[in-house]
């Protein structure tokens, strides 16, 4: 499973991150309302951001989300941990700017990487934040099942709990 193709719809474009898209990215991920629920609150920050950063670029196989109508960055998102004994991935560390949320974005690209994930593996994984209530619901939404509580240090970061929810490819086709 290559963890950056390239993943488009008539709503969005998912297009493998690099270095250079660091300040386009960095103009969304400014906005510290956007991460007021999440375990690293001050992510806002431009030298927390930039450790965020370095860790997605690290992981190879993280996305620049664009808006396909206006061709603008929204957020970021990415694949990783892939096993190929376990045929199971994560996706996460997933965000959006703000006048984003709510709408058809978040589902249009989770149901992206899970079409294409699913094609290669049979389980995939999300880690929320234990406080971040908005993104698991929106998680929920899309039919996946918490299925424990589990402590994971972002890159960089100290550990913190997180719910751990999976989707597995006969659930959801």
């Amino acid at each position: 499973m290559n963890l950056q193709p390239i993943l488009e719809n008539e709503i969005v474009k998912l297009i493998p991150l690099q270095e250079s898209d660091f300040e386009s990215l960095y103009q969304v991920a400014s906005d510290p309302l956007i991460w007021e629920q999440h375990p690293n609150k001050n992510r806002y920050q431009r030298e927390v951001f930039q450790n965020f950063f370095e860790g997605a670029m690290a992981s190879k196989g993280a996305f620049i989300i664009t808006d396909k109508k206006s061709d603008s960055v929204i957020g970021s998102t990415r694949f990783y941990d892939l096993n190929e004994t376990d045929k199971s991935v994560l996706i996460g560390y997933t965000f959006y700017g703000r006048s984003y949320w709510g709408s058809v974005y978040n589902p249009s690209v989770k149901k992206l990487m899970l079409e294409y994930a699913f094609q290669f593996i049979d389980n995939v994984y999300f880690h929320i934040g234990a406080e971040n209530i908005r993104s698991q619901k929106a998680i929920e939404r899309l039919g996946a099942k918490k299925v424990r509580e589990i402590e994971v240090a972002y890159h960089g970061e100290p550990e913190k709990l997180n719910f751990e929810y999976l989707i597995s490819k006969g659930d959801w086709i």
